[in-house]
């Protein structure tokens, strides 16, 4: 792993088996960039972006760290960073970055739509202030030189030109990357420990981000996921849509075909009814990563929305734990099945399992319409490995076996911070 943070993003991309449209050599160096408001806790840029239709354009984005907050000098090395992705609808969120900042990270949140939105306002909450949170009366404002909108036009359609600089997948992607390369540049930042999370479509673009540059130390895509041309995705009918040009969208702009070069620690997070990243399209995904070192953690009837996905806290126990020496999530192997019960190993460092549960559905509707049942199982201790903060506890969970009817089921494991992550999703 130390060889890798020395590496360069376009040397670790030589070697990539699947073809990418985008120039790693030119998005590896920072981007030119310009400082709009540095006077507030939540600083805001305009950085260079992708040429769009024959123009320059730039990106805009929140930064925000420890630093800007309240003038906490950067440790050693400087603050570990993360890279803040929104998806439909939405833009750089203000208080995104204040949370993670909050956190002890950096944080850049940048807009994927060609705008810039409002400037924050504060109020005040339990005696603090922060940043009002985006909503319904929120504005942003087209910028002169922004690059593409976030609509389906430019997602899906302008796949039939002949120039890739026309689609919003393959500028979301190098704007991210830019802004990685931005953020590392920064002298209170420590290039070595980054992260990536992004919401819809921009779990969609961690996905295809955490598959080419690897440069991050962990990604956690939240809904996002790949397969979109499949079952029951509501984008299938948009890719259907392109003719001759789907097969293209396809290669260059699913993460399935990015997915099996991802090399870095990856964390999953949806619902099981999510109708925009269906199920089955999630759990595909999840076996496209090429290595062990991934995790998921699917909850019930997840809401699908920004602020509910950001909220789960197993997405900042993951990113601690590759960026800040933190106490792992823990790790479940694969589910057994025997006569009338399920048996799972579970490995935990430090803390204990305070609950395990089993998930199943016998409905057979839309995915995203399907009931779901939860019984609870037993987790029982059964070795102790080593002493201090990263003593090893060895679990066996025991759940009744699902009904004969269940066409769909996964297991869930708590721990004593209330996180929680899943086992894979089996399908009847």
């Amino acid at each position: 792993m130390r060889l890798l943070a020395l590496l360069s993003l376009s040397t670790l991309t030589l070697h990539a088996a699947t073809p990418i449209p985008w120039d790693l050599t030119k998005l590896d160096p920072a981007p030119a960039h310009r400082w709009l408001d540095q006077t507030h806790p939540i600083h805001s840029l305009l950085y260079t972006g992708e040429p769009y239709q024959d123009h320059s354009t730039e990106v805009f984005a929140f930064y925000a760290s420890p630093a800007t907050l309240n003038g906490t000098k950067p440790p050693k090395g400087g603050f570990p960073a993360v890279v803040l992705i929104h998806g439909g609808g939405g833009t750089a969120f203000a208080e995104w970055t204040h949370l993670w900042a909050k956190r002890g990270y950096a944080a850049i949140a940048m807009d994927l739509s060609g705008s810039q939105p409002q400037a924050p306002t504060w109020i005040e909450q339990d005696g603090q202030k922060i940043p009002k949170p985006w909503g319904k009366n929120s504005t942003r404002t087209r910028l002169p030189n922004g690059g593409p909108d976030h609509g389906p036009a430019e997602k899906f359609d302008s796949i039939h030109t002949d120039t890739i600089s026309d689609d919003w997948p393959y500028h979301a992607v190098a704007s991210v990357i830019r802004a990685h390369s931005l953020i590392r540049s920064f002298p209170d930042v420590n290039p070595d420990r980054t992260a990536v999370t992004g919401i819809s479509w921009g779990g969609y673009t961690t996905c295809i981000v955490a598959s080419v540059d690897h440069r991050f130390k962990a990604a956690v895509p939240v809904y996002g996921c790949g397969f979109l041309h499949e079952g029951e995705s509501v984008q299938k009918p948009a890719i259907d849509k392109l003719g001759d040009h789907r097969a293209k969208w396809i290669t260059h702009y699913d993460p399935s075909n990015h997915l099996p070069n991802c090399r870095i620690p990856i964390l999953f997070v949806n619902g099981t009814n999510d109708v925009h990243y269906v199920l089955d399209s999630y759990q595909k995904s999840f076996d496209r990563i090429p290595h062990d070192n991934k995790h998921m953690r699917v909850t019930v009837k997840m809401p699908h929305g920004h602020q509910p996905g950001w909220a789960p806290i197993e997405i900042g126990l993951f990113i601690d734990s590759h960026c800040l020496e933190g106490k792992p999530l823990p790790i479940p192997g694969k589910p057994i099945i025997k006569d009338s019960t399920i048996e799972l190993p579970c490995t935990l460092t430090n803390g204990t399992l305070t609950k395990a549960e089993l998930h199943y559905t016998t409905d057979t509707s839309l995915r995203s319409a399907r009931n779901w049942t939860t019984v609870p199982a037993t987790a029982n201790a059964t070795t102790l490995t080593g002493t201090g903060p990263f003593a090893i506890t060895g679990y066996t969970i025991t759940s009744p076996k699902p009904p004969a009817e269940a066409n769909t089921w996964f297991l869930t494991l708590t721990d004593s911070r209330n996180a929680t992550v899943s086992t894979e999703i089996v399908f009847q």
